[in-house]
């Protein structure tokens, strides 16, 4: 088959690589295509993945409608040329290209439908498979629930190994104690409206954790010139692995609370976001992570200062852990099976649904 990925954030490369290079060792076509944004393009080049560049994404919600107007153009085009069977994505784009072609597109997406309307009404009735952690409940009948959830396609233990030579990169020592924070710019259609931790608090929080160790900031966007100097000191291909070694994270990113959370690193989220969305709720409900608002920074800082002081915590977080990944999937052996076997594997999930646990 010819199978066409496409990615609109750094986090969809990690998503879809390892589905990717499954597929194509097993005798497909892949083709990728991505927007303008340098953390995904880097690691496409680095994990192989030549690619079709869509252009600029945009910040404004006028501006995000021409923009995926536009790209829903050039996607048509590279579609029809390359005679794509199968496009994969969390976006809206592919959807809409398969109603003018015979592609057929599945949607990856593990945001709850209240918080993203714009998707709900303009991508899941156009695609035909919205692939969607079993966390969430949809209104949708195109939904076809998996008991993982995205970051399992790329940390679940069958797939990640962490590299400790990414310490000496990182100017760090074995053993050695340091915090990983992580501010997101919040610019997404699903984040109006919504805010992360302010300038004040990312400086108390510095302030919090500079005592116990190393501060390590990582930022979205361009940081401020007063927390330059504990930026990120590795390349983003190594980021999980660094991850993997921190004593703690604390940021306003969704995804990255969730990926600490897998890595057994102890991880709070302040945005207000917080309590509202499933799948990081569920991370929560194991016991991985803990989400605040920033009207319950106070709380949250004391929580980092008992964690500080209680060196055992990790260990009960590995237990939380172990309780995780039994009750769900290698979701990269399951994701290759469903798309090689589509549309036999959608009627198989509909059907008996615990058909997934064969991919453990």
């Amino acid at each position: 088959m010819n199978i066409l990925v496409d990615i609109g954030h750094p986090g969809h490369v990690h998503l879809f690589k390892n589905v990717a290079a499954e597929l194509k060792k097993h005798g497909h076509n892949l083709f990728f295509s991505v927007r303008e944004i340098p953390v995904a393009k880097r690691l496409m080049d680095i994990y192989g993945m030549p690619y079709l560049d869509l252009g600029k994404k945009s910040d404004s919600v006028l501006g995000k409608a021409w923009t995926v107007l536009k790209q829903d153009f050039r996607m048509l085009k590279f579609a029809k040329k390359n005679h794509i069977d199968i496009g994969l994505s969390s976006g809206i784009v592919i959807s809409h290209v398969s109603k003018l072609t015979k592609m057929k597109s599945f949607m990856f997406d593990d945001d709850d439908d209240e918080a993203e309307p714009f998707v709900v009404k303009y991508g899941h009735p156009l695609t035909d498979v919205v692939m969607t952690p079993a966390a969430i409940k949809r209104k949708t009948a195109n939904a076809v629930y998996y008991k993982g959830t995205h970051e399992l396609a790329y940390l679940h233990p069958n797939w990640f190994r962490s590299d400790e030579s990414v310490l000496e990169r990182a100017g760090l020592k074995a053993g050695e104690p340091f915090f990983i924070m992580r501010f997101v710019a919040l610019k997404g259609h699903h984040d109006i409206g919504q805010a992360g931790l302010s300038f004040e608090q990312k400086q108390r929080l510095i302030d919090l954790l500079r005592p116990f160790g190393r501060v390590i900031i990582t930022s979205e966007r361009a940081v401020e010139p007063e927390f330059e100097l504990y930026r990120m000191p590795v390349a983003p291909e190594d980021m999980h692995s660094l991850m993997s070694y921190a004593s703690l994270f604390v940021g306003d990113s969704q995804t990255m609370t969730s990926e600490a959370a897998l890595l057994g690193v102890p991880a709070f989220k302040c945005n207000t976001f917080a309590g509202k969305l499933s799948v990081p709720n569920m991370y929560e409900n194991y016991g991985l992570c803990k989400s605040f608002t920033p009207t319950q920074f106070d709380e949250m800082c004391a929580e980092i200062q008992t964690l500080l002081t209680n060196p055992g915590k990790k260990m009960q977080l590995r237990e939380n852990l172990d309780h995780f990944l039994a009750d769900t999937i290698d979701v990269t052996a399951y994701l290759t099976w469903f798309i090689e076997n589509y549309p036999q594997s959608r009627d198989i999930m509909k059907q008996n649904p615990d058909y997934q646990w064969n991919f453990k």
